[in-house]
């Protein structure tokens, strides 16, 4: 798999950085490439806007994103994705002021694919 390979739009669920297993959230995922081909990635989560750019290796897929909370505060952190293919992404993410103790889940579906997570 390339990084080409991982351009394009997905449907996120997710969870928070709590404990619970439980998906707390749904969005979207889009992934493009800089001028250096490295990954930019936009999240829309709840109508709720963040970004981040990162680097691909070994199927692995690394992004450090920021974004601004409803307080004006800017929060930051990083996700990390395994490339099960180039449709289907799963990982876990962190923020630097969230629960130390747990990290977030998201698992991510290329958009206009009929793959299915278990």
């Amino acid at each position: 798999m390339t990084i080409q390979d991982l351009i394009g739009s997905y449907s996120v669920s997710g969870s928070n950085q709590d404990g619970s297993d439980e998906m707390t959230y749904k969005g979207t995922l889009t992934l493009s490439l800089d001028d250096n081909n490295r990954i930019k990635a936009k999240w829309i989560i709840n109508n709720h806007e963040q970004k981040g750019s990162g680097f691909f290796k070994d199927n692995i897929l690394v992004i450090n994103f920021n974004y601004k909370g409803e307080d004006k505060k800017t929060y930051k952190g990083v996700a990390v994705y395994r490339c099960i293919t180039k449709d289907i992404l799963e990982g876990f993410w962190s923020e630097k002021h969230g629960n130390p103790l747990y990290l977030g889940s998201e698992h991510c579906i290329r958009i206009g694919t009929s793959e299915i997570l278990n």
